[in-house]
């Protein structure tokens, strides 16, 4: 949700005031944001096996072309990056969409409802083609519901959606903003909902509307965070920022930092729930990845800020 309005208004600022995207400046940007850093922990995956959380990896072409999300199962090892890898392939698709949509405006409403309306027909399919005990088998649902990139573009849609209002709407995005105060309590019911949803047995209905579901209630929230008439944009919260800084570093590398740290108790008897545990976990992969954002990330990030203006 929030990287489809936030890219979304990278790239559709120029297309309001007339201007062609910069696409070059676009994926340099991108490249320098995403790669360095997803390259370091790739390395260490693959030149360092026995750190993996898991012995079976997908094939490494797959990391490199970022596509590691098709086709994937859990239990294998870096695993998590499925969701940078439909990130990566949204980079590549929304600016070809996005020429498309400025040549053709009728683009503008087709496409976002061919694909909201062709993925709960997707969703509902494949779930209905992997039936398991008590609905669907969850197995199936890993694999070609949850990981794919063509299951889970509905927070990615409605992203784009608000930010194309935001630019091309003005009037009604301050309407928008005007009625964030009667927002935040339906979003968050409706995200309650979703996840409700998949509490029980895993049904095709939970597989039709569950992502939708969040995906409109996440839509919601960040129509409050940044309505004026709401003190969310406001509010400082101490050391937000720093975390968010190194969020992307943290997310590349905890797996690691959590499975060694599991090695590590095994070895010493010291229980997994325990709190010292809980503190090893939390020091460990804050840690980790405030290194990998010192020694990797942001040198990149400098860089880009001083070759991609």
């Amino acid at each position: 949700m929030l990287s489809g309005y936030l890219i979304g208004g990278q790239l559709l600022a120029p297309l309001a005031r007339k201007q062609p995207m910069n696409l070059p400046r676009f994926f340099s940007r991108r490249a320098l944001r995403i790669m360095p850093a997803y390259f370091v922990v790739l390395a260490v995956y693959f030149c360092l096996p026995s750190l993996r959380e898991f012995p079976e990896i997908s094939p490494l072409w797959k990391f490199l072309i970022s596509i590691q999300n098709i086709n994937l199962r859990g239990g294998t090892a870096f695993s998590h990056a499925w969701s940078l890898a439909i990130e990566d392939q949204f980079y590549l698709a929304l600016p070809l969409l996005l020429i498309l949509i400025n040549r053709w405006n009728r683009a503008a409403l087709i496409i976002p409802l061919a694909v909201f309306i062709g993925g709960l027909a997707l969703r509902g399919t494949l779930a209905y083609l992997n039936p398991g005990e008590g609905g669907v088998s969850f197995s199936g649902f890993q694999k070609f519901i949850y990981y794919p990139t063509w299951t889970r573009l509905d927070p990615l849609v409605f992203g784009v959606v608000l930010a194309a209002i935001e630019k091309f709407r003005p009037s009604l995005w301050n309407r928008l903003m005007n009625f964030a105060t009667w927002l935040w309590l339906p979003g968050l019911a409706t995200i309650a909902y979703g996840l409700a949803l998949g509490e029980k047995d895993l049904t095709i209905a939970t597989c039709v509307w569950q992502f939708p579901l969040i995906a409109v209630g996440m839509a919601t929230l960040l129509l409050c965070a940044v309505s004026p008439r709401l003190p969310f944009r406001r509010v400082q919260i101490p050391g937000a920022a720093f975390f968010a800084s190194i969020a992307y570093s943290v997310y590349l590398s905890h797996k690691l930092i959590i499975h060694a740290v599991i090695q590590f108790c095994s070895a010493h008897n010291i229980a997994l729930t325990s709190v010292s545990a809980l503190l090893l976990v939390e020091i460990g992969i804050y840690g980790a990845g405030l290194i990998l954002f010192l020694s990797i990330e942001r040198p990149f990030l400098q860089l880009r800020r001083r070759i991609a203006h």
